[in-house]
């Protein structure tokens, strides 16, 4: 049983962003902070990464843990509400992320994803990871 109102419930879900998030919005600052100046959401690119550095074909990904099933056998027990929705919705969504990313590797691109909670508890070492994939890029 839902604990909001239909009116409520529709609010909310429309209140979720899929591009300028507020997790987005501080890593890119972050990554400004530090130097780097890429691309937001390119169309160009396969999958429509959050991030993107095409001089060194990396992609970046800041994907959410409920939307991106992260630990998902765990949390797939704890969906109450519209259960079978919800499960096909975020493994549709596991799916999509696993082609996005075998796809941008079988075109040479180095994929970066990182969970939602792993940035703002760390948001350093994440920009470390991305230095250090420019390093091999720019080796290679």
């Amino acid at each position: 049983m839902d604990t909001h109102s239909k009116e409520q419930r529709r609010k909310n879900m429309q209140a979720i962003r899929s591009q300028g998030t507020k997790i987005e919005i501080e890593f890119g600052k972050a990554l400004w902070k530090a130097g780097y100046r890429y691309r937001k959401n390119v169309k160009t690119i396969y999958g429509k990464p959050d991030f993107s550095f095409k001089k060194y074909k990396i992609a970046i990904f800041c994907d959410g843990e409920f939307w991106h099933g992260k630990n998902w056998e765990a949390s797939k027990s704890k969906i109450g509400n519209n259960r079978d929705y919800w499960i096909n919705k975020i493994q549709g969504n596991i799916n999509r992320d696993i082609k996005v990313n075998e796809e941008l590797t079988k075109q040479g691109w180095t994929v970066l994803r990182f969970w939602e909670k792993d940035i703002k508890k760390n948001l350093a070492a994440c920009i470390e990871q991305i230095d250090l994939a420019i390093k091999l890029a720019k080796k290679g």
